[in-house]
């Protein structure tokens, strides 16, 4: 099992301040950490390495997915970036300090819903008053059944349903 660990967030509002923010911390600025910089600020949301790395394709000979990942694993222990599991893809990645969000995931459809961390704070209330455990959904969705699929349950409809 896997534990994540808390790490201060360190929130950036541009590339710029980004880059100023990583030499501080005594890091180089090498030319696929711009990159992946660049293009964590230009994804409307959070990206994985491979679509990073997709991004960044073609602007820097020698930049490969491990390269990516290697990048995004500093900018993470920086608390720059923060990653999170939606279902049963790969990891993704974003910035952090940029609407904070949090996720939830339909097991049926796979659909996901992003919402600001308030709209979960009657759940964390519930969990902590249960279990004394203080609740976060940063890292991991909460999973469930979106109102379309809990609507068509039981209703023997095998074709599914689209999601705007």
């Amino acid at each position: 099992m896997t534990v994540t660990r808390n790490v201060p967030a360190l929130p950036v509002e541009t590339v710029d301040e980004a880059l100023a923010a990583l030499r501080a911390s005594g890091m180089r600025i090498s030319g696929a950490r711009r990159l992946v910089v660049e293009a964590l600020f230009a994804a409307d949301g959070p990206q994985s390495a491979e679509e990073i790395r997709a991004a960044v394709e073609g602007r820097l000979p020698g930049c490969d997915l491990a390269s990516v990942y290697r990048n995004l694993d500093t900018l993470e222990e920086l608390g720059m970036v923060r990653h999170v599991h939606l279902g049963h893809g790969p990891g993704l990645y974003g910035l952090v300090g940029h609407g904070e969000r949090e996720y939830l995931v339909c097991a049926d459809c796979q659909a996901t819903a992003t919402v600001a961390p308030a709209v979960l704070d009657a759940a964390r209330d519930a969990i902590r008053a249960a279990t004394g455990y203080e609740a976060s959904f940063q890292h991991f969705p909460i999973v469930g059944r979106c109102s379309a699929c809990a609507a068509h349950a039981g209703h023997g409809r095998e074709d599914g349903h689209a999601h705007p």
